[in-house]
């Protein structure tokens, strides 16, 4: 993949000033604040391609409070890394956590991930892809890695995780790969949990939460539905997922500290989708922009 093209040049002619952040008042019995909601760019990666600043403010207008960054940000130089830093400062974005390939969090790619993610703020660096998986062995193998990982981050701050597909909550032979990565990982390794893809799956998202107490830091809100022209192609909450229950169970058993939309594709332009989306989880929470 090409990563986010923008030359330094029109990237800066975009960003100006960092705003001041202003905070919220204490009380007593002040109402406990919602988890922040975010946008996994992979959602926008049309728009991200041809345009980063474009794309990031335009996320931020509709009220997005969190991005992730995929994979391809790996190519970026701290320089430019910085630059997007104090682009997401100014539109008051937050990126909590990044995806990464396996290698970024072996040994060899660990060092240059921790230096970006230290650099957009972020703490948490997720394998969103394990390469080839395909024995117990492989899985063993990746348990390691994120094992390790984390023996490295935890000092800095920072944690790792692993972000889940359809695999890893398919059973072959008597054996499931997402259950075997908790039980063989320390409870420090975020379980960023993709809910659709489990729904998919035919995997209970409520059962998954509530065995897995204070890991699922971070959900993907990714929407399924059965049936043909559905899938992935619906919006958030037009699908079959049991989303105020999974939403209830991420915060009061999950651990959950913030929520991440993430689209596939949808009947709807990528940007019109995010905020279609942005908009169905604000009704279905009772919030307003």
């Amino acid at each position: 993949m090409s990563g986010y093209t923008c030359s330094r040049r029109s990237f800066l002619t975009t960003v100006g000033a960092a705003a001041l952040g202003s905070a919220l008042p204490a009380g007593a019995f002040q109402r406990r604040k919602p988890l922040p909601i975010g946008l996994e760019l992979y959602s926008v990666r049309d728009q991200l391609t041809k345009d980063l600043p474009g794309t990031v403010r335009a996320v931020a207008k509709m009220g997005y409070e969190v991005v992730e960054f995929y994979s391809p940000y790996l190519q970026w130089t701290p320089e430019y890394a910085r630059d997007v830093r104090r682009l997401l400062d100014e539109v008051n974005l937050k990126c909590l956590s990044t995806h990464n390939s396996r290698a970024a969090l072996e040994p060899d790619g660990l060092k240059k991930a921790i230096e970006l993610n230290q650099i957009l703020g972020s703490k948490s660096i997720v394998m969103a892809s394990p390469g080839k998986a395909e024995t117990r062995d492989d899985w063993k193998r990746i348990a390691e890695i994120l094992t390790q990982a984390a023996e490295t981050l935890t000092p800095l701050g920072m944690r790792a995780g692993y972000h889940n597909h359809q695999l890893e909550f398919m059973e072959r032979d008597g054996f499931r790969p997402m259950p075997f990565l908790a039980a063989n990982t320390p409870k420090r390794v975020t379980l960023q949990f993709d809910v659709g893809t489990a729904m998919e799956a035919g995997y209970d998202p409520v059962a998954w939460i509530e065995a897995n107490p204070g890991r699922i830091r971070s959900l993907h809100l990714k929407d399924w539905g059965a049936g043909a022209d559905r899938g992935y192609r619906v919006l958030f909450n037009e699908g079959d997922t049991p989303w105020k229950r999974v939403l209830e169970a991420a915060e009061k058993k999950g651990g959950a500290e913030f929520f991440l939309i993430e689209q596939e594709g949808s009947r709807f332009p990528s940007l019109e989708t995010a905020e279609r989306c942005l908009e169905n989880y604000r009704k279905l929470r009772g919030s307003k922009a």
